[in-house]
């Protein structure tokens, strides 16, 4: 019997250097989601046209280098390595630049990405391309189909590789910089590895150099960052990047970019954005507000609901909270302190698992899981409402955060989430939050009573009741009908969502903002509108 290193195949240069390009060029496209996300959004045009990109480019490459691998030597293959590396660095400084500047084009917005995308990571990946049919010309194998085989046995493992570790390690673990950095060394690294063991003169050179720019370029920083105000934390999540930043006495929790949540330093607990304030009306749509004893919150944000309703309300309040570093920053940064908090229980966990396996009922339940481009489909069907109707209290209430438009090709998403609601649901309210017929927040209520409420009943409600906050402004903007016979009921085995956001990609987001009151029963909806 054969030793075990005896056993083990020993990779040529060549073939090493195919590994390597597998690894870099799945761990730059699992990437690129998170660098293109936060200007264009994550929904499935990005991550189409992102697959495509990257593999038309591969493509091309392999083509080329295929015309010219009997010319193929080693050496070209250093430079390939180093051209991609020095790309990586461009990539660092200037992605940001670049995805302002190609967002200006003007493209059908489900296309809008494709520019960006195309720059960023098109001229590296064409190079990577050339590495596997210079490699299988290079490989000590005998014949063209044993060479082939070979080559891409060891990029597709490569890819296997950059893929999940990219996907489960990197991403979780580092920056966008760092990751970049870490490419790029791997390149530089292979480039030398390929001139041993007699390195020359220039190749070697040329690598310091592109060493120094890529550690250079991380250092500084992306140019034209676009996100106002001192970023105190950030990091990548199995999920998204996330962002806490400080402007003036405001905090906010930035989600693949875009604002999530809010916080007030001077007064932790209050409504920053006016949408939240709508989360408060289960106390006026159950018939006795005081049987409000046990609220479920799906998705936690920065908590600005859980914690107002630990402040005014002597109820049991849970969160379900998919992403854990969500949690964290929420302990860390926007005074959440459920350790101490006995009202207070968080679950990491999926919003849908979670109701599926709880043996709790919920008086009201508060669905706050949706984004404007990123909407987990799975809780917007008839299932899903029907699992949560079974969830609630006789006299429980849904509230549903929707992010949409009032009317026009806008509002389909909001119309076919309100047509979906009324298979498990008597009664479903809407109630717009910004004046304009723009992209905005808007908040659907679900009651298990027969009784339909009108404005009117509300309006008295809202006079008549002392539930720590004046919805005056909320029931006013109430939606008095909702036409669907034009939408989709959405189920699991058809719930069409992306076609349904696709009129609002590219369009401006609307979030209403409150005006820091004078007193807290002052607190109103009327301060100032943000992007």
């Amino acid at each position: 019997m054969g030793s075990l290193p005896g056993r083990v195949p020993k990779l040529s240069g060549p073939e090493g250097a195919v590994f390597v390009s597998g690894v870099v060029s799945m761990g730059l496209q699992i990437m690129a989601i998170r660098v293109v996300a936060p200007q264009f959004g994550g929904h499935v045009y990005t991550v189409g046209g992102i697959i495509g990109v990257f593999l038309g480019a591969l493509s091309l490459g392999y083509y080329q280098g295929g015309r010219y691998a009997e010319r193929a030597s080693s050496r070209q293959m250093v430079w390939l390595f180093l051209a991609t590396a020095a790309y990586v660095a461009v990539l660092v400084f200037a992605r940001d630049a670049l995805l302002t500047t190609t967002a200006t084009i003007p493209l059908p917005s489900r296309y809008a990405s494709l520019p960006a995308v195309i720059i960023l990571f098109g001229p590296p990946t064409y190079f990577l391309g050339f590495i596997s049919p210079y490699a299988a010309e290079l490989c000590h194998k005998q014949g063209i189909g044993e060479a082939s085989g070979h080559v891409y046995a060891l990029g597709t493992i490569g890819s296997l590789v950059g893929t999940f570790g990219t996907t489960f390690v990197l991403i979780p673990t580092l920056s966008i910089e760092e990751m970049s950095l870490l490419f790029g060394v791997m390149l530089v690294a292979t480039a030398l590895a390929l001139e041993l063991p007699r390195p020359s003169r220039t190749p070697t050179i040329a690598s310091a150099v592109v060493v120094v720019v890529l550690v250079g370029t991380v250092a500084a920083g992306p140019a034209g960052y676009s996100i106002q105000g001192e970023i105190v934390y950030e990091t990548q999540t199995h999920y998204q990047e996330l962002q806490v930043v400080d402007s003036g006495d405001t905090r906010t929790m930035y989600l693949d970019g875009k604002r999530h949540s809010a916080m007030d330093h001077t007064d932790p607990t209050r409504h920053v954005f006016a949408y939240t304030r709508y989360f408060h009306l289960p106390y006026l749509v159950a018939d006795d507000p005081n049987e409000i004893e046990r609220v479920l919150f799906v998705g936690g944000g920065g908590f600005t609901g859980p914690k107002r309703f630990l402040e005014e309300y002597d109820a049991q309040i849970d969160v379900v909270e998919i992403d854990p570093a969500v949690i964290d920053a929420a302990e860390d940064y926007f005074d959440v302190d459920a350790e101490n908090e006995s009202r207070l229980t968080v679950y990491n966990d999926d919003g849908r698992q979670f109701l599926a396996n709880t043996d709790h009922t919920y008086d009201a339940i508060i669905l706050d899981a949706y984004r404007m481009d990123k909407v987990p489909f799975e809780m917007t069907t008839e299932e899903f409402m029907h699992l949560t109707a079974d969830r609630l209290s006789d006299d429980g209430v849904l509230v549903a955060n929707v992010i949409s438009a009032p009317s026009g090709p806008a509002s389909d998403f909001y119309r076919s989430q309100y047509k979906t609601m009324e298979q498990a649901f008597p009664q479903v309210y809407a109630f717009r939050t910004a004046d304009q017929n723009v992209v905005q927040n808007i908040e659907l209520v679900a009651s298990a009573n027969e009784t339909r409420l009108t404005q009117a009943d509300l309006e008295t409600r809202t006079d008549e009741r002392e539930i720590g906050i004046d919805l005056s402004s909320e029931v006013g903007n109430y939606i008095e009908t909702t036409g669907t016979d034009d939408v989709p009921v959405l189920r699991d085995d058809r719930a069409p969502v992306d076609s349904l956001l696709d009129p609002m990609v590219g369009q401006r987001y609307v979030i209403e903002e409150t005006a820091p009151p004078e007193s807290r029963g002052e607190e109103n909806a009327s301060a100032r509108v943000a992007g």
